[in-house]
């Protein structure tokens, strides 16, 4: 299999072909409907509160909802991505958070809401993890963190537009109207992914089978500008010791167990942090005084201040010190929650939007090094199933950070809820400055 893989590296470092491009998108624009649909209840939110004659806090079961299948999700279909490959899990995963999220927009309850929620949220947190190593693998080496960085972003561009949307059609047509959207696109979409995605190739060539070794020609004949012949031999004969994929133990052998901890860790209280805001920032702001109508538009402003804060850093993590980045980031995110939490109350939005736009780059924008983290700190076999549980563990502390965020505003308020929001990113701080240098391994010094 050496010889094979080496092929198959050589084949994908020629540059971007146009089927690399095509694979890519397609994982771009289903991670963009992920967004769409994972932040749907956030900015449908203030309407459903009003539609059902609810109190804010009795939404938070439902927010918290997705969030528990979104853990469920990431940490078993990353596993099923590297065991039964990436092709079938992902499809898989988009017909299931398609299916659910088309289905509440016909439900008259919040319990059958809740369920659809659970439903949907284990397509969406599976297919996080599934597409990231995906568009990675069709990456050219030396592209791979811009790629991932990339798809990344349309989660939160995803978001971004569900909240635009939701401001123009939702006093028109109801809150029902981001679920058909939200639904029907993404089994749509499923029917090019059938006959256009591909298997991913380094799932294929730990296969020794026949057929595997014909899928891998093909894919390669369709990336490469010349005739690629690979010799069925060498596939079957060289195989080479690798990490056993799909275990959980994997993630914590030749060295990794260090870092395993630490950035699971860190993702923990980090996204405990980011969904307190985003979950509950257009139902907070309303009680805070601003115009329901204009709500919708925090969660555009801090979505899309997160997309305007990630280009720069796509480019520069490679060459910075991811641990001295994160660190600078949760200071700003502490210093912000704070800011947000002094002013919140005098209502002077503009100020109180550009600081929420900052909350982009100082509670959010540590998504997109850690992920580079995980991306860059193992090696193929397993990449999908430590990305999966990287993200599974941050969905725990989602989960956590949704649950409490209702209990936060009835007990502190708008102003105290924002000061609340500064004590779990004091306490990944404290986190990451424990992941000092030497605990990395070496594939990020290779990856970089």
């Amino acid at each position: 299999m050496e010889l094979q893989q080496n092929k198959i590296t050589q084949v994908l470092d020629q540059g971007f072909s146009f089927y690399q491009c095509l694979v890519i998108l397609l994982c771009f624009l289903i991670a963009l409907l992920d967004g769409f649909d994972t932040q749907a209840v956030a900015f449908t939110g203030p309407a459903i509160i009003e539609a059902f004659n609810l109190e804010a806090k009795a939404l938070a079961p439902v927010l918290t909802a997705g969030i528990i299948g979104m853990t469920v999700g990431a940490m078993g279909m990353g596993i099923l991505g590297d065991r039964w490959g990436r092709r079938n899990t992902l499809m898989a995963c988009v017909f299931v958070f398609g299916l659910a999220t088309l289905l509440t927009a016909y439900v008259s309850t919040l319990e059958h809401i809740f369920i659809l929620r659970v439903i949907a949220g284990l397509g969406m947190g599976g297919a996080t993890p599934v597409l990231l190593a995906l568009a990675a693998e069709y990456s050219p080496s030396r592209f791979k963190g811009l790629v991932t960085t990339g798809v990344l972003l349309a989660l939160p561009a995803g978001a971004m537009l569900g909240g635009l949307l939701a401001a123009k059609i939702i006093p028109i047509w109801g809150w029902q109207s981001i679920y058909l959207i939200g639904g029907a696109i993404p089994l749509l979409l499923l029917i090019l992914l059938f006959f256009i995605l591909p298997e991913s190739l380094q799932y294929l060539s730990q296969k020794k089978s026949a057929q595997s070794h014909q899928a891998i020609t093909l894919i390669l004949n369709r990336i490469s500008r010349e005739s690629v012949k690979l010799s069925i031999h060498d596939y079957q004969n060289n195989q080479i010791e690798t990490v056993k994929a799909g275990h959980l133990n994997s993630l914590f052998q030749q060295g990794l167990a260090k870092t395993t901890l630490a950035v699971w860790c860190t993702y923990f209280f980090n996204w405990i942090a980011w969904f307190m805001l985003l979950s509950w920032l257009p139902t907070i702001l309303k009680q805070a005084g601003l115009d329901p109508l204009q709500a919708p538009y925090a969660s555009v402003t801090v979505n899309a201040a997160f997309i305007l804060f990630a280009l720069p850093l796509a480019y520069y993590l490679p060459k910075l010190n991811t641990i001295k980045i994160l660190s600078f980031m949760f200071v700003c995110g502490i210093g912000i929650a704070c800011a947000l939490g002094l002013t919140i109350l005098t209502q002077q939005w503009s100020l109180i939007f550009v600081l929420i736009a900052l909350a982009g780059f100082g509670i959010g924008g540590q998504q997109l090094a850690l992920n580079y983290l995980v991306i860059a700190s193992y090696p193929t076999e397993v990449r999908a199933t430590a990305t999966g549980w990287a993200i599974g563990m941050g969905r725990l502390g989602a989960i956590a950070g949704s649950a409490i965020g209702g209990m936060v505003l009835a007990w502190s308020g708008v102003n105290g809820y924002f000061f609340t929001l500064a004590v779990p990113l004091a306490i990944a701080l404290i986190c990451v400055i424990t992941l000092h240098k030497k605990q990395q391994p070496t594939y990020i010094a290779e990856a970089n």
